[in-house]
């Protein structure tokens, strides 16, 4: 319930990170495979729009191709390229006709290419490319004998499917997923076969709704074979279509852990380059977020023998989706507890918390809110024992309401236990020599009244013979109108 309870956590982590995948991307580059402009008898063209517009209805396939490449060499240009122009002036349709034009590949190419660029607009820009009837003929063109035609019509068909669930989801239906994987060969050019992963991966992207289940079912042992690729492109988009299909229900969660890719998921997070650890990283991190039989296969696989490395990566972006993903271990039973202390995770986590970014400090005290709500009274002593509690007390300064409550609901906890221990006094004083009590002391006067009352209540209970004539005043104030936070449902991602 806890793991489950900290998704809206977990929604604004992913959030912050949503734009280290490309949704569309345009093509600027000029292929160097049976170039078009070679076919053109070496004629360079130069129109304005209303020659271009002209060409383009013209029942002549030269004036055709040259419209065409005009205006596709206008859609590529790096800075304000003019898709809502192309597309104010009708070439749409046309273009759509000229991708059926089969005994005139260039002229496929150019208006694919074009189209392609188009697509990779707003979504109204890609709607129209939409409703003009592009999808059908595309996916057609993925048997096109021409190399450079069939990948430029993968590249469409993924700026399509970029754009959201709408589109991916006509993209599915018009079937072409077969057509796409049975393009994926070992003599297929790297180039080509990046962009099929890539198209791939936003096959799988978007959730509200999430991709159909079949289309996973086909998707995911052509994912499973592309993780075994040495291409750190290939790699990455293929990861972050696990990440997208992990994203979600328990469901999705196990739909994916049960094809078995969970150790080839933990090499990868060994891996240098940047661009695979994130997306496996994160995938693991859904993993985890899941059931605790789908956590224990995780921990299985070997996770745990690299987040806590990862907990001290050069990197603040990794340290925090580590800490998130061990706090949604730390979220489960206290077996799984254990393990986390089998595999020494304490000393790096007690370094983050003195030493890393704040972002990555939060995910920290997520992690240790968890470990202490599930842990058992030893494992509660090896957590005060690793010298988390310096950590946590000086962080009780913090500009953030949520963080300083978790850290006095943990200090809270661990008081309750000692007591329980006959060991609380040894536990206060160590408290006050941190500078612990004059910190809870201060917060009694928090702006926020949450804050207040359970400061005030650690003080009272724990560090107050008895109560003073000044204490009792701040608790009638701080008992109006004053709601106590769930901790419970604060505690997972």
């Amino acid at each position: 319930m806890r793991r489950q309870q900290r998704m809206a956590v977990s929604l604004e982590l992913r959030k912050a990170k949503k734009d280290e995948q490309t949704l569309k991307r345009r093509n600027i580059t000029s292929f160097c495979l049976d170039t078009p402009e070679k076919t053109a008898k070496g004629v360079a063209v130069s129109l304005n729009l209303g020659e271009i517009i002209k060409g383009v209805n013209s029942s002549d396939p030269v004036l055709c191709f040259q419209a065409t490449q005009t205006a596709r060499k206008m859609l590529s240009q790096e800075k304000n390229p003019p898709l809502k122009l192309v597309i104010e002036a009708g070439l749409i349709p046309r273009m759509v006709e000229f991708l059926k034009s089969s005994l005139y590949p260039c002229l496929q190419f150019e208006a694919a290419w074009a189209l392609t660029n188009i697509a990779s607009g707003t979504t109204e820009q890609t709607r129209a490319v939409v409703e003009g009837g592009a999808i059908q003929p595309l996916i057609k063109l993925l048997s096109s004998p021409n190399v450079a035609v069939c990948e430029q019509a993968v590249w469409a068909l993924g700026n399509i499917a970029g754009d959201g669930p709408e589109f991916r989801d006509s993209v599915i239906s018009n079937n072409a997923i077969p057509q796409l994987l049975a393009l994926i060969s070992p003599t297929l050019p790297i180039t080509f076969l990046r962009n099929i992963t890539w198209t791939l991966s936003n096959l799988c992207r978007n959730k509200n709704p999430y991709p159909c289940d079949s289309a996973v079912k086909q998707l995911l042992p052509a994912l499973l074979h592309l993780l075994q690729h040495q291409d750190s492109e290939i790699l990455s988009d293929a990861c972050w279509a696990l990440s997208y299909l992990t994203d979600g229900c328990n469901k999705r969660i196990g739909q994916v852990v049960d094809t078995g890719v969970l150790p080839r998921l933990v090499v990868l997070m060994t891996s240098s380059e940047l661009n695979v650890l994130t997306p496996s990283l994160r995938t693991v991190g859904n993993i985890v977020t899941g059931t605790d039989e789908q956590t224990q296969v995780a921990i299985d696989a070997g996770v745990l023998n690299v987040l806590p490395q990862l907990l001290q990566h050069n990197k603040p972006s990794i340290q925090k989706e580590a800490a998130w993903a061990l706090s949604n271990v730390a979220a489960g039973p206290c077996h799984h507890i254990q393990q986390l202390l089998a595999y020494d995770v304490l000393p790096p986590l007690v370094a983050v918390l003195k030493n890393g970014e704040f972002k990555v400090q939060k995910e920290a005290v997520w992690m240790v809110a968890n470990f202490a709500t599930g842990a058992t009274m030893d494992q509660l002593i090896q957590l005060v024992h690793s010298g988390v509690l310096e950590p946590l007390v000086n962080l009780l300064t913090a500009p953030d309401v949520k963080i300083v409550l978790i850290i006095l609901d943990v200090i809270s906890c661990i008081l309750q236990a000692a007591e329980k221990l006959s060991e609380k006094e040894s536990l206060c004083l160590l408290i006050e020599e941190l500078g612990g009590i004059d910190r809870i002391e201060a917060l009694q006067l928090h702006e926020n009244r949450q804050i207040g009352r359970a400061a005030l209540n650690i003080i009272e209970k724990h560090f107050g013979e008895e109560e003073d004539e000044s204490l009792t005043l701040l608790s009638q104030v701080l008992d109006q109108d004053y709601e106590f936070i769930d901790y419970e449902c604060l505690a997972k991602k």
